[in-house]
């Protein structure tokens, strides 16, 4: 299954529950050596050469998610769709214009099972990133968030847009819910879907 949404909004730390409950692998993409790069590739690269080195990296994640399932659950703390949101939203370019220089590869990248897209409000979402940057460093992603005029307006409607071409999407609205709470409502689509 795959974890999906904007920066902050609880993605890795759903991944940790469930990988505890399920006894599951969680991979974050982008896996090494890529996520080492990410921050200079993001400052240095035009943006062909970016995606570039995000389809690099997913090639490589599927990989990996492909090697892991050989051995139980997979739990992909982002995946295609944030490649889709987040270079279109950074680069203001449309999502079609970046979904089409994936389309090549789709057959190469392993289709997940279910794709959590997961939402908040806004003032959710602040309160979540400032608890964030009290327990770690925020990425320039992070601080790009709501200091780049219009961002975050950009990835949500990105988000909400790729999962509604999405078969394999399930939205889930997580104000109010605890880790615990969303876990138990993750786990409740995989059990109806195995039925």
């Amino acid at each position: 299954m795959v974890l999906e949404g904007v920066s902050g909004i609880g993605k890795s730390t759903l991944a940790g529950v469930l990988a505890g409950r399920l006894r599951a692998t969680s991979i974050h993409t982008l896996t090494r050596p890529h996520t080492d790069w990410s921050a200079a590739v993001n400052a240095r690269l035009r943006a062909l050469p970016q995606f570039a080195f995000y389809l690099s990296g997913l090639l490589h994640t599927s990989d990996s998610v492909r090697q892991c399932r050989t051995i139980g659950p997979v739990i992909a703390d982002r995946y295609v769709s944030s490649v889709l949101a987040c270079h279109s939203a950074v680069h203001r370019v449309p999502v079609d214009d970046v979904a089409a220089l994936l389309v090549p590869y789709r057959g190469y990248l392993d289709t997940p099972d279910l794709t959590f897209y997961l939402r908040c409000s806004e003032q959710v979402l602040r309160r979540r990133m400032e608890t964030k940057g009290k327990e770690q460093v925020l990425s320039p992603d992070d601080l790009a968030l709501f200091g780049v005029d219009g961002r975050l307006d950009r990835l949500l409607r990105n988000f909400e847009r790729v999962a509604d071409e999405d078969p394999t999407a399930v939205v889930i609205d997580t104000d109010g819910k605890t880790p615990g709470t969303l876990a138990d409502e993750v786990l409740a689509h995989v059990e109806a879907r195995r039925a």
